[in-house]
């Protein structure tokens, strides 16, 4: 056959399919094929095994957030490691949202990816088609539509619809969290509070302190990781007991103790911002309320050296009368800051963190410091309000393990002994913090050897000190009593003294009393 004659041949035959089709489409309507298709459809999904659900981009004018949940649960799914197997996932799409540390993966146009979930595997499709010309719009609608398909049997229905799809709620709203670069706000004075506006000032928040890295007993760390975890998933329990989802934590010891260390571990191992809050900057009870309502949920709030910045110590108390303290309105005065024309009191701050206000939103943590627990009001500290109390004091010989290991990259093992055992024998008596332990260690970094000598030096030198400061105050008690003893006998004498005064007188002047005359005349 001739390359003339193949041509010929392929033309009639295309122009033989064009006279059918349009014969068709004639014969049998569009009404007519798409009922055909309809009821093929419907015979497939009765024969078949499994059930479909469309997730689209957009439900009607509004974006489905289940569908950028599922996007963002998938991309973490998409592994070069195969947690997660995947039919034909060979091209991947990689995109950053906004205010994100990181990269994610996500499915190509089309591709499709598989997910076991308690022993069920599951099939999703990203599906993407052109959607058609639209007519004029107030909102024009994007040219690509958009869905997720899942694929599953029938009988898993009711365990994908009841557990699946919260758990993929969940865990994007979990992997977001992590992504996202955290916020650090604070709040600033003549800051307009109305609806419209935002007074709280934010900047990235990157502070490394992690919980690995912080210099405090690791019992103790672990108490407090384990009390974070079970407060972040807790809605169910808070909401089951009629609880506010808050908690609140008061950290208290000397300056340099790691409290600021501590806030920043719990905002990274959570993946909260955190809210930095100066009590002097707010000028009542009303604006500090309408802080506390501009503040996003999964956050922490603080408030550091509460015992500083606001005149909210302990109540003045008059003396005991009837067995029990009146108090003295006149010591608090009513006010709460220092600051001429603040007005914030005792009774609006326990409000804030204990009162109605106090659950809008939902996953706060409240965080107080202080130098002077003893100082505050003991309103202040009751559970309810601040839950747990964390003494962050001198450093101690784990955390000065964890401090050698930070800064110099010295584990146990690779120190002397000796230079150890002097180390753990010095350490608590000298009463150092973990701020003076690294700035000994930093200074010689370069040199690990020479930082552990200085260390070590520094740390008897402060046990000599100690114990010569202690001897004095001492001496410095005996001598004080010493000298109350010598005033008590002092008073003695001047007492009998006087009671021998009016004899003397008598007998130095010829003083005498009437009875001493009577007895004398009638003698």
């Amino acid at each position: 056959m001739k390359m003339s004659d193949y041509w010929t041949t392929m033309a009639s035959l295309v122009g033989m399919l064009a006279f059918c089709q349009t014969i068709l489409q004639l014969v049998f309507p569009p009404e007519l094929r798409l009922a055909f298709l309809h009821v093929l459809t419907r015979l497939r999904h009765v024969f078949s095994s499994h059930i479909y659900f469309d997730i689209t981009e957009i439900d009607g004018v509004n974006t489905n957030e289940l569908y950028n949940a599922v996007q963002l649960y998938l991309s973490s799914s998409v592994t070069v490691n195969g947690a997660v197997s995947s039919s034909n996932n060979t091209r991947l799409s990689l995109s950053r949202v906004p205010n994100s540390s990181s990269v994610t993966f996500g499915l190509s146009n089309n591709d499709r990816i598989t997910d076991v979930f308690n022993g069920v595997t599951v099939l999703w499709e990203h599906v993407v088609v052109q959607r058609q010309v639209q007519s004029f719009s107030w909102r024009p609608m994007p040219e690509e539509k958009r869905g997720f398909t899942l694929q599953i049997n029938k009988r898993d229905k009711n365990l994908v619809l009841d557990s699946y799809l919260d758990y993929i709620v969940g865990k994007s709203e979990e992997i977001r969290r992590r992504n996202e670069e955290r916020l650090l706000y604070t709040n600033s004075r003549g800051v307009s509070l109305d609806a419209r506006s935002h007074p709280w000032d934010s900047v990235r928040f990157k502070h490394p302190s992690t919980f690995d890295t912080l210099a405090m007993d690791p019992e103790r760390k672990k108490r407090i990781m384990e009390d974070l975890r079970e407060f972040a998933s807790g809605q169910g329990f808070y909401q089951k007991t009629g609880r506010a989802w808050k908690r609140g934590y008061l950290l208290y010891g000397p300056p340099g103790t790691g409290k600021s260390s501590l806030i920043a571990a719990m905002a990274n191992y959570l993946g909260y911002d955190i809210y930095d809050l100066e009590l002097t900057e707010v000028q009542n009870n009303s604006e500090l309320r309408k802080l506390l309502m501009k503040t996003s949920s999964k956050s922490i709030i603080v408030i550091e050296d509460i015992d500083c910045s606001i005149s909210l110590t302990k109540r003045g108390k008059n003396k005991k009368r009837n067995g029990s303290y009146e108090y003295d309105p006149g010591l608090t005065n009513g006010s709460g800051l220092d600051e001429p024309g603040s007005s914030v009191t005792l009774s609006g701050l326990l409000n804030f963190t204990d009162g109605l206000w106090s659950c809008c939103g939902s996953e706060k943590i409240f965080v107080f410091t202080t130098n002077h627990i003893e100082k505050l009001d003991s309103a202040l500290l009751r559970s309810g309000r601040m839950d747990m109390h964390i003494h962050m004091g001198f450093c101690k010989f784990p955390a000065l393990k964890i401090l050698l290991k930070n800064y110099l990259r010295l584990e146990e093992d690779e120190i002397d002994g000796v230079v150890l055992e002097e180390m753990e024998e010095c350490v608590e008596e000298a009463e150092i913090t973990p701020a003076d332990v690294s700035e000994v260690l930093i200074r010689s970094r370069s040199d690990a050897e020479k930082a552990v000598r200085e260390l070590v030096c520094v740390l008897k030198e402060r046990v000599v000190k100690r114990k010569k400061s202690v001897g004095l105050k001492k001496k410095k008690e005996e001598g004080e009593e010493e000298e109350e003893e010598e005033e008590a006998e002092a008073e003695e004498e001047q007492e009998k003294r006087a009671l021998d005064s009016p004899n003397r007188n008598r007998e130095v002047f010829g003083f005498q009393d009437e009875e001493e005359e009577e007895d004398e005349k009638e003698k």
